[in-house]
């Protein structure tokens, strides 16, 4: 863009309550994947000047405004207070936010509640799903109170986008919604030197992501060292056992949490990561294990069939057998390092949040220009 048709500032607020702990890494408490997702893209958003980013958090005890990164962070919601309160909280924040354009990642009521403020404000909503089962249906398809919200509230976005051509087509014939494909983007890594020693594992306790799956695989392979990340979920009642039966395991470490900024080194030090889960969009640590050169063994997930394309793991379309047999495959004679070395070459091509951005901005661009030419 030359300097000629710079647009004016351009506001944009995030919505992700649970997502202050990146920002603040003092703060102990879980996050997931769609918070991992808005906090590099609203961080590297906010290096633009034509840009002026807001975040609106949880509350975790900090200032009611701060800015972190250049990110304005708006206290919100207290995750322990009841829906209501919280609904109040978040309509506040958005309030004092006075953006133009409100971003929200992952299915659920602050969905209806950003998409119903931006209809009553004349505001622009913009969503992006974090999930498979966003897209196909079934996710909610049982809470079909929660369902129909959903669905009205795509259908008064000013965008939808999603992760995969998989997730785009699902939605199109699941609810009947147009989208656009954006590939999550993060921060490029700096590969240290270090000594692979262990088949890796790394996400939160809930139940879609089959944690105890791992616990078996190392069972299986009593000879290899295994390393398991696994914050607890919010509710999740089972995770007690899951950390006993783990602890049982003389090859496997379990660990509860690791900090966000120390998380690269357990990649670069696996040498197969593990995805264990039912169903995701496309998985942020299948960026972080490509981006530390790590290889990618699913049971279940694999995005427009990325992992088999680009030669970067094995896909085992749900065969349990397979996911063992492939593991020792991949163990033998270092082949994760091929492996590792082509999902390096493709994060890099794919993945880069210098380059994702780019995309945002077009895309905000376009929905401010198309907005002041209406109004005016």
């Amino acid at each position: 863009m030359s300097s000629s048709d710079k647009l004016r500032l351009i506001r944009v607020c995030f919505i992700a309550p649970k997502a202050y702990p990146l920002f603040n890494q003092n703060v102990k408490e879980v996050f997931g994947g769609a918070e991992v997702d808005l906090y590099f893209l609203a961080t590297e958003l906010a290096k633009d000047e034509n840009f002026k980013v807001s975040f609106i958090t949880a509350d975790y005890g900090q200032e009611k405004s701060e800015t972190i990164e250049g990110v304005r962070l708006i206290k919100s919601v207290g995750l322990k207070k009841n829906p209501l309160n919280g609904a109040v909280k978040i309509w506040q924040a958005m309030q004092w936010a006075d953006a133009e354009i409100y971003f929200q990642e992952t299915a659920c009521w602050g969905t209806f509640l950003a998409a119903m403020f931006c209809r009553l404000h004349n505001k622009m909503f913009v969503y992006r799903t974090a999930n498979q089962g966003e897209c196909d249906g079934t996710l909610l398809g049982e809470r079909r109170l929660l369902y129909k919200a959903y669905r009205w509230s795509l259908k008064k976005a000013r965008q939808v986008i999603v992760q995969n051509e998989i997730d785009k087509e699902n939605l199109q014939d699941s609810v009947g919604i147009p989208s656009i494909v954006i590939r999550n983007g993060q921060r490029l890594a700096e590969l240290g030197q270090k000594i692979r020693d262990s088949v890796l594992w790394v996400g939160r306790s809930t139940h879609l992501k089959r944690p105890e799956l791992f616990v078996k695989l190392a069972m299986n392979l009593p000879n290899e060292m295994f390393t398991m990340v696994c914050q607890e979920a919010t509710d999740d009642e089972n995770y007690a056992a899951l950390m006993a039966q783990a602890n049982e395991v003389k090859n496997l470490q379990f660990i509860e949490r690791a900090p966000f900024s120390e998380i690269d080194s357990y990649f670069q030090r696996a040498k197969v990561f593990v995805n264990t889960s039912d169903s995701e969009g496309f998985p942020n640590t299948f960026v972080q294990a490509c981006n530390c050169a790590t290889p990618i063994l699913s049971l279940k997930v694999d995005p427009d069939g990325f992992i088999t394309k680009h030669n970067c793991g094995i896909g085992c379309n749900g065969n349990w057998q397979r996911m063992l047999d492939s593991l020792k495959e991949i163990l033998v004679d270092e082949r994760y390092l091929e492996m590792g070395e082509n999902g390096k070459k493709y994060v890099e091509e794919y993945h880069d949040v210098t380059k994702i951005v780019q995309q945002y901005k077009e895309l905000f661009e376009k929905l401010v220009k198309s907005r002041d030419a209406t109004s005016g």
